[in-house]
């Protein structure tokens, strides 16, 4: 059978019929595949949470209360990073609610952003968000798509040196940029780069994931799913059968499974306002994954229909 997301809903809908999910739909893993942070050796569960857009639902209470659920969920499913921005409307104090409606979970890894153009503003900015979030401190500050990198740069390395944060990263998306954030990457021991990579955007192979690696740094992917657009044009498209040898029983799963079987990748955070589909996306970080060769034969697939 053919399982998009779509027949994924409309099969849940159905009562006393769990048994015709497949295993994803029913759990997600208990112990998720892990990769190691290499500036640490800190393992960490390879699907994290994005929250760009999907979190940014105000003050509703309803909303909320579903990201909560989302939040809920992932962490069941043994996950760990969750990604926001001071960028994204709201998301930080929905992010902040569903923590504390959860009782703050110890297995939390906080990767947040600093993105203000002003150097002088940036350590406040991060305090500002470490309130939102209500924790004590966090794991790893990036900075967002390179906005005043050079003085945040500064700031982020003196707060990792005084204990304040514990990680420090750099991020772009949507291919912008390369050619600076290979610069940076190349003259600063960063622990994490954060830019997009999937099934068809593949920039990123020529030079990122490779300088990565050589550079020990981890690699966090946005924008697996193209903001869904990608997951919503191959819904209704036939999923080929050989995708069963990989595990993956959805786009989803395909497209995820794709990108965490580069050796350079550490942690993809696909965003989602759904409780079925984190758990989706968490099954989907578990082996088999594809070697290089069904890697490009998945990305001819997906390239020809």
């Amino acid at each position: 059978m053919i399982v998009t997301r779509r027949r994924f809903v409309q099969t849940a809908a159905g009562s006393g019929m769990a048994s015709a999910l497949p295993g994803w739909a029913l759990a997600a893993p208990s112990t998720p595949m892990t990769r190691t942070i290499t500036s640490s050796g800190e393992a960490i569960p390879a699907v994290g949470l994005g929250t760009w857009i999907t979190f940014n639902v105000g003050d509703d209470p309803v909303l909320r209360d579903e990201c909560t659920d989302v939040v809920a969920a992932f962490f069941e499913a043994g996950g760990r990073m969750i990604d926001s921005s001071p960028m994204y409307g709201s998301s930080q104090p929905v992010v902040g609610h569903a923590l504390e409606r959860l009782g703050r979970p110890d297995a939390l890894f906080s990767a947040e952003k600093v993105w203000t153009s002003s150097a002088a503003s940036g350590a406040g900015q991060i305090e500002q968000s470490r309130r939102l979030w209500g924790v004590a401190r966090f794991d790893l500050v990036q900075i967002h798509n390179l906005v005043g990198w050079e003085a945040h740069l500064k700031t982020l390395f003196a707060m990792k040196s005084e204990g304040l944060i514990r990680y420090v990263g750099i991020t772009t998306s949507e291919g912008r940029r390369h050619d600076l954030f290979e610069g940076i990457m190349r003259a600063h021991p960063l622990d994490f780069v954060q830019f997009s990579y999937n099934i068809v955007d593949r920039e990123a192979d020529e030079r990122l994931l490779p300088l990565a690696a050589e550079r020990g740094m981890a690699v966090i992917i946005n924008r697996p799913f193209r903001q869904g657009r990608l997951t919503q044009a191959l819904d209704g498209e036939p999923l080929p059968d050989w995708a069963a040898e990989i595990g993956a029983a959805s786009w989803a799963q395909f497209i995820l499974k794709f990108i965490l079987a580069h050796p350079a990748v550490t942690v993809v955070i696909p965003a989602t306002t759904r409780v079925d589909h984190v758990r989706e996306n968490m099954a989907a970080c578990a082996d088999p994954l594809p070697d290089a060769a069904m890697r490009e034969r998945m990305a001819a697939y997906v390239r020809d229909l």
